[in-house]
């Protein structure tokens, strides 16, 4: 999967659950005798989480996810899956890592040392050397963690414990760790598509290493991410070091921000607003006219332009209220709307949720 895909697969599931960060899930640990352990309270158990200092590991990640994403082609790689087989995750706990992304016969590795970041695709044999400035190192170091059930674990528990029942449900063996199963539900007043998410966290480190979400109505998870290997210990150098394979086409740059570019992204910026909080939570914005005139000019694979409004016919169905018309997304854990003005607003929440979010002022 190449860096822009990843980043905007990203951007829509993480936007669309409202509750932040959450990208990718995995399988299930395997099945066996639940270890015994020592009581400890919820609230203990997630301030532990929270406060751990993340620890030097390598681990495996396997992925799978049942979303219900529509179906679009190679016209939106995006929105059409999360498609990430597995990943093979190191970190030296101190911000060097490395992690490699296989989807089907293709890998997509990306290494962070210091201001470099190395990418590189197996599909193309294609290698670019980044030399990341201080002030966008954050940029790319979030689409390094974006498959790393701990990031993402610890960042889910930050946004909605507040709104959340919290009960520690057992224990489990993952990736042969103990582990403790800490749920969090949605209290009553909360309006969303989702039923619980549970973590389970190292009894050791108090690192999370699996990560499961289930939508109402369904007893399968929407989707999980799972370490199904890990290894806490310190990582050898040669971990983060890049050799690009012979024949690789090579090619550096300095990361750099296009004024334009960031003109645009500050001005979505300055136009999102977060309504409401905890699970029910929706972001809503507008995108700039000149986003919205590119993406009239995109074309697909073959070069054939593509038509905006043809493309959300396939997967989106057009509504209407006080706030305006639009077109409306829905899956198993999340629904978005974008208006025909460019206005949006997504979250892990019931399309009158939405509707509302846009009506207010």
């Amino acid at each position: 999967m190449d860096p822009k895909r990843k980043a905007i697969t990203a951007a829509v599931v993480g936007t669309a659950l409202g509750v932040g960060g959450l990208v990718v899930v995995a399988m299930p640990a395997t099945a066996g005798d639940a270890p015994v352990l020592p009581q400890v309270s919820a609230e203990e158990l997630v301030q532990s989480t929270l406060n751990a200092k993340p620890p030097a590991f390598d681990g495996k990640v396997k992925v799978s996810n049942d979303l219900g994403l529509p179906q679009v082609g190679g016209a939106m790689p995006g929105v059409s899956a999360l498609d990430v087989d597995s990943a093979q995750v190191s970190t030296d706990g101190a911000g060097k890592s490395k992690i490699s992304l296989t989807e089907g016969s293709s890998q997509q590795t990306i290494v962070r040392n210091g201001q470099t970041v190395w990418e590189y695709n197996s599909k193309d044999n294609s290698a670019t050397k980044i030399t990341v400035p201080a002030e966008l190192a954050k940029e790319h170091q979030d689409k390094a963690e974006a498959v790393d059930p701990a990031t993402v674990a610890s960042e889910l528990l930050g946004k909605v414990r507040e709104s959340s029942t919290i009960a520690v449900d057992g224990t489990a063996s993952v990736a042969n760790r103990a582990a403790y199963e800490l749920v969090l539900t949605p209290k009553p007043t909360e309006r969303t598509l989702l039923r619980e998410i549970r973590v389970a966290i190292d009894e050791q480190t108090r690192m999370p290493l699996r990560v499961t979400v289930l939508a109402n109505g369904t007893s399968a998870p929407a989707f999980e991410a799972s370490f199904s290997e890990i290894n806490f210990a310190a990582q050898p150098a040669s971990n983060f070091e890049f050799t690009p394979p012979k024949g690789a086409k090579v090619t550096e740059k300095t990361a750099e921000v296009d004024p334009k570019n960031r003109e645009l992204a500050e001005q979505a910026k300055s136009e999102i607003k977060v309504v409401g909080d905890g699970w029910d939570t929706a972001i809503t914005g507008k995108i700039p006219a000149d986003a919205l005139a590119k993406a009239g000019e995109a074309k697909d694979e073959q070069g054939r332009q593509v038509d905006p409004k043809a493309l959300l016919s396939r997967f989106a169905k057009p509504v209407s209220g006080a706030w305006g018309s639009g077109w409306l997304v829905t899956t198993k854990v999340g629904s978005g709307v974008l208006t025909d003005d460019g206005r949006y607003a997504a979250g892990a929440v019931p399309e009158q949720v939405l509707f509302e979010a846009l009506a207010a002022k």
